[in-house]
This record gives C-alpha cells, structure tokens and sequence, in this order.
C-alpha cells in the first residue's frame, strides 16, 4: 500500500497522464482537533516543497493521514495507521 513518500504519490496522480485526479481524496488531520479529519478532493490542491496549498492556505504534507480513490481504496496511508481505520 505504502509506495513512497506522500508528495510523490500526489504528484503521480496530479501529473501522471493515465491518472485523473479528480478520482482522488485526501484525509487530513484538523489542526487542533485531535481525530477531527477532513477529506479533501485532489483536484483543489496545490503541491509545495513541504506544504500543499488549498487556495491560500498553507498545510503540512505530515498532516495527511492517506491518499484515497472515490471508490474507497486506501492507495497511501501514514506510517502507523493501523488497517481497522476507515476513510
């Protein structure tokens, strides 16, 4: 499941030909909220160095708990989710 580095799976999905980003979602982790996450569609996301960028707001690539297609399979989760969590 893990192929890499979170940036590197996005950055496939975002410019890789064969893929359509808008088949994808990201979870993050709410800032604050522990266990408050929130999906967001590849397709509004912008990829930085060490941020991605949601219009004008800057947010850590550490704050992405996985990687998941609209037909619900998990293709990157964080390092130390186990597999009973559900996206």
């Amino acid at each position: 499941m893990r192929k890499g580095f979170v940036k590197e799976v996005l950055s496939k999905i975002k410019y890789d030909p064969r893929e359509n980003e808008e088949d994808y979602y990201i979870v993050i982790e709410h800032r604050g909220a522990y266990g408050n996450v929130k999906k967001i569609p590849v397709k509004l996301i912008e990829l930085g160095h060490g941020y991605f960028f949601i219009e004008d707001t800057q947010i850590p690539y550490h704050r992405i708990l996985a990687v998941v297609r609209k037909d619900g399979k998990v293709v990157w989760k964080k390092r130390g989710l186990g597999d009973e969590v559900k996206f």
